[in-house]
């Protein structure tokens, strides 16, 4: 049976045909070629089918293709891309290679995470998490880490998002179509898809499997749309974060016990599996289940041995924000299951109890990982030390310092989110190698080497390319609503290129306090249409289902966009998905966080954001925390902090305190800084804070040292004492 790169190709004219390969390979993503390789085939298309290159290429027409196929110049970068990826899948000398040279192709490191977000194409993640995950694949292939990643493929991926005229979140979702997708169904040497059963609330489902190439990373996502399948169970794919307790338990199931079982069938054998947040963790319990099918030992024989190869990282620093289960439920879905394990429901329950032997006590994921992996950490400093702290209870013969939970801090793709504008000023003045090692000091100090005006210029591009697409969304939204015609043409005014943007682009909740700039709203109004500093601001975001908090913050947005006197200062990007994230984080001049302290696990997009030149402001949490850098003689500051912890539990007294802090910032440091510009018209002391933002957080905060760091620390448990520096794989 033909493969569908096979089917691809044999519709494209012969000189293009190596575009089929690329299509199905997100290593496409994030090569400098990533702009124009498929967008100069047919602009329209590629901006309809959301920048998927598989639909694409199957919907332009023969003769658009046959323009392409005979334009000398598309045909040299395609054939130099073209080797450049053929180089790249075959290189077997790599970083990975020389570290951990016990792991391997046969016997890989399997990542599950229950979303993923590689690229706006495949729409199948929710936020930080999923994005957080697809940059670790990324990275793991770029450094030639043996790894295979586990997920779930949803028919209808997260919510989308509509805005209705009085500005409340209106939920809808809209079908994939995996056919014409970056996948592909993974079959057996007959053709047929390769299958495998697990049993749901006394149901036998069968999941199928969908393999995504990430350069030399094999992502396989579990699916159960088959017309084989009870109608109710073809659903539990349906939507990430979405429905019952009984569809989240369901989910897990299928990503854990059938994620291990799909592996098996595929006759790879883990050597280590890495469960990414607790969503995952009932692997570790098939773990198991097989372990004592094979060998006949009892659960406790082989719970070290699980134990041993297994890995946990935590993402929530909230200790109601943990997935658990009313014990009702596990007997509902998992009785069936502990005879398999040779264990009592009691000894079932508490291997997700906090405290043992309580029949009030809810099943909790977090806690399931913990008992059964040798390691566990939270995803920065900060949050090491707050999850130490919620889950010391489990270790009542430790002090809080002691309780084995470390942490590894995030860090983002380096080559998908520094925009190719900004790239190329990389690779003229750090040289045209700075892609393959980003994780260097001293690589990222030559920073200083970049001249002003070129720097400046460049992110003025980005800016204004951010501005265009912002008015262009809100139009159309404006237009779908059918708003007033004074409203649709005061898009035309909507931001200013030479204002002070700043950014705010995260899930509305609470907790991360979007609306905290207009806690103050007159104070806000004079500072934002201040005619001679004004400051403006996009937003973007969504609200969860059933969030209604979050959704009226959203409403509240909405009704300030309206204000006569901010109109014109304030954005806000419906639908918020990782295209917008890009735009946003290349053309801000300021990333704007203002979460509530110890609710931050780590955060990323300030980091993508620093990349390309903007400057953080944020209250001293996640990443942040390790990250800023206060101005010393010689040296700018790398940033701001936003107030201090008053070490109250008064939200209200927070709240105000944080909200006069950003505002003291915004009129006294940000705006004069912004808008002191020498003969030349160039903002000097702003532009010092710029590099400096790059110098500092570039070279830390990468996706490559996170991987390293989770190779040498986690992996290999510290066996390596004087790892290499890292090196992702030439023309990476």
């Amino acid at each position: 049976m033909k493969t569908p790169i096979t089917q691809l190709k044999a519709t494209l004219p012969s000189p293009l045909r190596r575009l089929a390969d690329l299509a199905y390979n997100y290593w496409w993503s994030w090569t400098a070629e990533r702009i124009s390789l498929f967008s100069t085939i047919d602009p329209t298309v590629w901006q309809v089918c959301n920048h998927n290159p598989v639909a694409l290429l199957e919907s332009v027409t023969h003769e658009r293709l046959s323009q392409i196929a005979e334009d000398p110049h598309y045909l040299k970068r395609l054939q130099a891309l073209a080797h450049q990826f053929d180089h790249y899948m075959q290189e077997d000398d790599t970083w990975a290679g020389r570290v951990a040279p016990h792991l391997s192709p046969e016997e890989p490191v399997a990542y599950f995470s229950i979303e993923y977000g590689l690229h706006e194409s495949l729409p199948i993640y929710c936020g930080g998490l999923g994005v957080l995950a697809g940059d670790y694949l990324k990275s793991a292939s770029d450094l030639g880490l043996p790894l295979v990643g586990v997920g779930l493929l949803y028919k209808q991926g997260y919510v989308r998002q509509h805005l209705n005229r009085s500005g409340w979140q209106e939920d809808f979702y809209g079908d994939n179509d995996f056919a014409h997708m970056p996948l592909e169904l993974v079959r057996d040497e007959y053709g047929q898809p390769v299958t495998i059963k697990v049993l749901v609330r006394q149901r036998t489902v069968r999941i199928q499997a969908w393999q995504v190439r990430v350069g030399r990373v094999s992502l396989y996502l579990l699916d159960v749309d088959r017309p084989d399948n009870d109608p109710i169970d073809r659903r539990l794919t349906g939507q990430l974060y979405s429905g019952t307790r009984e569809s989240r338990i369901a989910q897990e199931i299928l990503l854990g016990i059938g994620g291990v079982r799909m592996l098996h069938a595929l006759e790879i054998e883990p050597v280590l599996f890495h469960t990414n947040e607790g969503h995952s963790a009932f692997s570790l319990l098939e773990v198991a289940r097989q372990e004592i099918e094979a060998t006949g030992e009892s659960f406790y024989e082989v719970e070290s041995k699980v134990r041993d190869r297994a890995l946990f990282t935590t993402h929530t620093p909230i200790p109601d924000g943990n997935d658990s289960f009313s014990a009702d439920m596990i007997d509902s879905f998992f009785g069936h299951y502990w005879p398999q394990l040779g264990l009592t429901r009691e000894q079932f329950l508490n291997l997700g109890a906090r405290r043992l032997g309580d029949p009030w006590e809810p099943f909790t994921m977090t806690v399931l990982a913990l008992r059964m992996t040798r390691s566990a950490n939270g995803v920065s400093r900060r949050h090491g030390e707050v999850s130490r702290q919620i889950w010391s209870g489990l270790y009542p013969e430790r002090a809080e310092a002691e309780v084995p939970i470390s942490h590894i801090t995030n860090g983002i793709h380096t080559r998908t989110w520094t925009a190719p504008l900004i790239a190329d000023l990389y690779n003229q003045y750090l040289g045209r190698d700075w892609s393959l090692k980003v994780t260097s000091p001293e690589l990222w100090a030559q920073v200083k080497d970049i001249p002003d005006r070129e720097l400046w210029q460049r992110h003025l591009i980005l800016k204004e390319r951010l501005i265009a697409y912002t008015r262009a969304q809100v139009l159309a939204a404006r237009l779908q609503r059918r708003e007033a015609a004074d409203d649709i043409a005061a898009v035309d005014s909507l931001l200013d290129p030479n204002a002070l943007t700043l950014g705010f682009a995260r899930r509305f909740s609470p907790y991360k306090r979007g609306a905290l700039l207009f806690k103050d709203l007159q104070r806000a109004i004079r500072i934002l249409s201040n005619p001679r500093r004004p400051i403006q601001i996009i937003f973007a975001g969504k609200a969860r289902p059933g969030d209604d908090e979050g959704k009226r913050l959203i409403q509240r947005l909405m009704e300030w966009c309206r204000h006569p006197a901010l109109r014109d200062r304030i954005a806000f990007i419906e639908d918020y998905d990782m295209y917008t994230a890009e735009l946003m984080t290349h053309g801000v001049d300021v990333w704007l966080n203002t979460p509530r302290r110890a609710t931050e696990a780590c955060g990323t997009s300030g980091q993508k954001a620093a990349l390309n030149g903007a400057i953080n402001c944020s209250v001293a949490d996640g990443w942040w925390c390790e990250a800023y850098q206060e101005g010393r003689a010689g040296h700018s500051s790398n940033g701001w902090l936003i107030g201090e912890d008053a070490g109250t539990n008064d939200l209200e007294t927070q709240n105000q305190i944080d909200a006069d802090s950003l505002y003291g910032l915004l009129e006294r440091q940000m705006a004069p800084l912004f808008y002191d510009r020498d003969r030349q018209g160039l903002p000097r002391q702003w532009i010092a804070m710029m590099k400096a933002s790059i110098r500092t957080i570039a070279p830390e905060f990468n996706s490559d040292r996170m991987v390293a760091d989770y190779v040498t620390h986690a992996y290999l448990q510290d066996m390596v004492t004087n790892p290499e520096p890292v090196m992702a794989s030439p023309l990476a």
